[in-house]
């Protein structure tokens, strides 16, 4: 009884060590702190799909908006929510990075302002304050948008998340880098009413919002965890489309300290954007980059071919 009883226990600590070791780590730094734009991330992680990939996923949040790109391209984090006029910009700049997936499609930044400032056109910005949000990024569109619309006197200054704040105190006029789905709706539960330019009326040509990037090295050694990853997410995307409001309840559960109002609110005007199955169109990002090269935003051209992974 008792080398059946130390049988049994060899077995089953076995089984816990084989467990234990086969969940394989993945850290993922955000764009910006978790807000709805990461649903199907925190989705992922609640119904347990990474794990169903055997991966143990750590979600972090930047301290700055530019770190997670930097991070990931050299390293320091397996992968990390980025943009595509970002992911270029870095590459031009020699920065080692793969796009590996897509988490929302189409542009969701705006050149924000409120209601009551008088603007109605680009030309309105003459000789105004404008703010940005993410340093190496914001700035260089908000640069190509004013040389584009013909606006030649501003000043930019760097607001980082206190993009609000800015706005009510009157340190900005209107800034560059919110998203329509969301600081629209904050500030509408201020209420304050918000007016922006959709960047993609105004010249800039249509772009992946929020990609999955990570550095080229950690493509090499861990591609099959970052797979498994985007397939994951990939799933929890599938999951919210056939059951929105279960989706919107699990990454409510997921993040309690955020306002439920306000990520409802948001969920509902996001729901089209995120990103379908499937890779980057390397035509499209081409055709990014080029505009990039030819509006000062990179100085080195970017073959798009060589910055997307196809899985």
């Amino acid at each position: 009884m008792k080398k059946q009883l130390s049988a049994i226990f060899v077995v089953c600590t076995f089984l816990f060590c084989a467990s234990s070791v086969s969940a394989q780590k993945l850290t993922l730094m955000l764009d910006w702190f978790p807000n709805i734009d990461h649903l199907p991330i925190y989705v992922a992680q609640e119904r347990g799909l990474f794990k169903e990939k055997g991966l143990e996923v750590e979600i972090i949040s930047p301290s700055e908006t530019a770190d997670g790109l930097k991070l990931a391209a050299s390293g320091n984090v397996d992968m990390a929510v980025s943009y595509e006029p970002q992911t270029i910009i870095a590459a031009s700049a020699g920065l080692d990075v793969k796009v590996v997936g897509r988490l929302v499609e189409h542009p969701l930044t705006t050149l924000l302002f409120l209601q009551d400032k008088g603007i109605k056109t680009p030309k309105d910005l003459e000789g105004k304050k404008i703010g940005y949000t993410v340093p190496g990024l914001m700035d260089v569109m908000l640069k190509a948008f004013m040389s584009i619309n013909e606006v030649q006197n501003y000043e930019a200054i760097n607001v980082g998340f206190t993009i609000v704040p800015a706005l009510v105190a009157g340190n900005v006029d209107a800034v560059m880098g919110p998203f329509k789905t969301y600081e629209t709706v904050t500030m509408a539960h201020q209420n304050l009413t918000a007016d922006y330019f959709e960047l993609e009326k105004w010249g800039i040509p249509d772009y992946e919002e929020l990609i999955f990037v990570c550095g080229a090295r950690t493509l090499k050694e861990k591609g099959e965890r970052v797979k498994g990853f985007i397939q994951a997410v990939e799933a929890a995307t599938a999951y919210m489309r056939a059951h929105p409001e279960a989706a919107l309840q699990t990454y409510l559960k997921a993040l309690p300290e955020v306002d439920p109002r306000i990520e409802t609110d948001a969920f509902h005007l996001t729901l089209p954007f995120y990103a379908a199955p499937g890779g980057s169109d390397v035509v499209a990002w081409q055709h990014f980059a080029d505009f990039s090269l030819k509006h000062g935003l990179i100085e080195k051209p970017v073959k798009a071919a060589e910055l997307i992974h196809v899985w």
